[in-house]
């Protein structure tokens, strides 16, 4: 009997050290938000090197700036050199602040490099994100296998993550702004020859209900968090078609729903394929849904690994790359196999670095990624998605900006970088076409299935 009781004791302990420990907040934890943390959970101080500066309030806008145009944001940093450059030759000088997508891309292509500028946090929130942050901190936590989240506020879900799955809530729930549109949203694939075709160009909107300024409710379990709508108008072969996507903070009993209208089938039908590792309707076969804005969708088909936050550069404050007097598509894409190097700018931040293994029973493209998610705005960043060999498949990068006539953002601009055929694809790229504007929020109605059949051309 005594032996029976001892194995049910061993295998009960056995069973808890197999899970994953999900440490809650500590009161002393929570007391430092506001203080030595921002209320979104990222280190209110410097590096000690002083190549990190401390965070002291949100961007300015440079004189030259027309709030009558807001389409049009340019440079506040215009005057700044490059400290310096790093490529394949130098590569080994910066140990532990390369993400391994970066060397990689180093390594195959002899004329990739990156340069970096000075390091400036201009993250730009507004004040019921910012207080949300906070109590998020005590009140919201994550269930079902992380896929579910329960008392949580509209705002960083997790300023405090314990785990991978809350660093990747943080990310779900980036706060660009409340309701965003642009008239000239484009995809572009460069092949190896270095030829660049136009794969759609579009009128987007993007809504999150959840950060309507006049909520004060919990967030719940059933409600979309993001809705999207795309109006493609050109190229010939695109005009017409539409898209609704519907993101639910339920990914388990709701999930994803997504309706398109195709001109030649001439209704709306459902499409459940617009997920996971479907190809892009604008990545020419250089990128998966998924790795929209580096990491888009549903957190079910990943175990994620939190590894740690650590230093490391990546693409930040990109005005230059959204600026059509200084890299109009002629000029960023006038490279084969990566984006002009002249017209991406690179800081050194913190970052949360994320690993992403293939749950059992579930299929990818890629078995395996790696995140890696600034401290400050958890929608930008770089990923890594690795093929069946262990070897990196495709690397994909953000282009952020902070906005300047209103609290926000523009982080949904990335490119990524196929390593098997050399093509790369950039996506909800307006630099030529118009920029991100906030926009009146439209009605719910506005992204339903029966407004795009209303809408479409027959």
């Amino acid at each position: 009997m005594k032996n029976n009781v001892r194995t049910l004791v061993a295998m009960a302990v056995a069973s808890t050290l197999s899970l994953p420990v999900l440490a809650a907040v500590t009161a002393e934890e929570a007391k430092q938000l506001g203080s030595t943390l921002l209320p979104w959970g990222a280190e209110k101080a410097g590096n000690k090197e002083g190549t990190i500066p401390a965070y002291t309030g949100p961007i300015k806008p440079p004189a030259s700036f027309d709030a009558k145009n807001p389409k049009y944001r340019p440079d506040p940093f215009a005057d700044e050199k490059p400290l310096f450059s790093i490529d394949a030759k130098n590569m080994d000088k910066y140990p532990g602040k390369l993400a391994e997508g970066t060397r990689a891309m180093m390594k195959k292509y002899p004329g990739y490099r990156i340069d970096v500028y000075p390091t400036h946090r201009t993250v730009n929130y507004p004040k019921l994100y910012t207080d949300n942050s906070i109590k998020n901190a005590t009140v919201c936590k994550t269930i079902n296998d992380g896929l579910q989240l329960e008392g949580c506020y509209a705002g960083i879900p997790f300023p405090v993550p314990k785990n991978g799955n809350e660093v990747m809530w943080n990310r779900l729930f980036k706060y660009d702004g409340y309701a965003l549109m642009s008239e000239g949203m484009t995809g572009t694939v460069v092949d190896t020859q270095g030829n660049n075709t136009t794969t759609g160009i579009a009128t987007m909107y993007i809504q999150y209900p959840i950060f309507d300024p006049k909520r004060t409710t919990p967030i719940s379990a059933d409600e979309p968090y993001e809705k999207i709508r795309v109006d493609y108008h050109d190229p010939a072969r695109k005009a017409g078609e539409k898209l609704v996507v519907h993101d639910s903070v339920d990914m388990v009993n709701v999930g994803r729903r997504a309706w398109s209208y195709l001109p030649g089938q001439r209704r709306v039908k459902l499409s459940p394929d617009i997920a996971y590792d479907t190809p892009s309707p604008t990545g020419g076969g250089a990128g998966t849904v998924d790795e929209a804005a580096v990491f888009y969708g549903a957190l079910d088909r990943y175990n994620f690994k939190m590894v740690g936050k650590k230093e490391m550069y990546i693409p930040y404050n990109t005005y230059k790359a959204r600026d059509p007097k200084q890299c109009a598509n002629a000029v960023a894409f006038k490279t084969k196999n990566f984006m002009n190097p002249d017209c991406v700018r690179w800081e050194l931040h913190r970052v949360w670095v994320v690993e992403a293994s293939l749950k059992d029973g579930k299929r990818h493209v890629y078995p395996k990624r790696t995140l890696y998610w600034d401290e400050d705005m958890p929608g930008i960043g770089i990923a890594e998605g690795y093929d069946s060999a262990g070897q990196i498949y495709r690397v994909t990068h953000s282009l952020p900006i902070s906005l300047y006539e209103t609290h926000g953002h523009s982080t949904d601009e990335w490119v990524t970088s196929d390593l098997a055929t050399g093509n790369y694809a950039r996506q909800q790229n307006v630099t030529d076409t118009g920029g991100w504007i906030m926009t009146e929020p439209k009605p719910n109605n506005f992204f339903s299935s029966e407004a795009l059949a209303g809408g479409g051309i027959r």
